[in-house]
Order: structure tokens, then sequence, then C-alpha cells
């Protein structure tokens, strides 16, 4: 995980199957950041 680069980087890995991978885990992360920046609305009365 540590050798993941920016979001903005070139893809590292050269293999198809880890390109994949690699592309997996960045839309991962950028889905669970942009999950947490979502303000959660609640009805009151």
């Amino acid at each position: 995980m540590r050798c993941l680069k920016a979001f903005g980087e070139r893809i590292a890995a050269r293999d198809p199957d880890r390109q994949t991978a690699e592309i997996h885990i960045r839309v991962a992360l950028m889905n669970r950041f942009s999950a947490l920046g979502t303000a959660e609305i609640v009805r009151v009365a």
C-alpha cells in the first residue's frame, strides 16, 4: 500500500492485472474520501 502514488500520477505497474488492481485501489480510496466528505442530512420536526 505504501508504494501507491498520488491520484494524479501515472500507473506504476506494468502487468495489466496489476494495473487493474492499482486502479481499483485508487477508485476505492476516492470513493471513501468522498463518502467521508458528504454531509449527512437529518430531518428535524
